[in-house]
């Protein structure tokens, strides 16, 4: 099993929009790192949901229920899509401070590449956080 992190904006889509929806498409990626992430997922990995500008705080966990796909919001070959849907919630956010004050998050994608909206997430940052944001698995 992989690991991941996205990234929304809680105005454009928040966790409780995709509780309710039970599941979404992630299309409009844009950036070929990115997609790439999105090209390597896994039906079954998971992945934090992370609430980007407003927010800056992980505040669940996804999971890929289909692989990648061609995005249906371009006709541009170069795109692709992945569906989610919701896994687990935290008891408790966690914020990008946290992370950035944090010496052991320092290589993680989110730390280290703020612009990325698809990133990695290691297995061992992976229950870190979780362990931080009060979810056991």
């Amino acid at each position: 099993m992989n690991y991941w992190l996205i990234k929304s904006e809680p105005s454009v889509y928040p966790w409780e929009q995709l509780k309710k929806d039970k599941k979404t498409d992630w299309t409009g990626v844009r950036n070929y790192a990115a997609r790439n992430n999105l090209r390597d997922m896994k039906k079954g990995d998971l992945a934090f949901y992370y609430h980007s500008n407003e927010g800056q705080e992980i505040v669940g966990i996804a999971k890929v229920v289909k692989e990648h796909y061609q995005d249906p919001t371009t006709d541009e070959t170069a795109w692709l899509a992945v569906d989610f849907a919701p896994y687990k919630d935290f008891k408790k956010t966690v914020g990008l401070t946290t992370l950035k004050n944090d010496p052991f998050f320092q290589s993680m994608d989110l730390v280290r590449l703020g612009r990325l909206s698809v990133g990695k997430v290691t297995e061992t940052e992976f229950f870190k956080i979780c362990e931080l944001g009060g979810v056991k698995l």
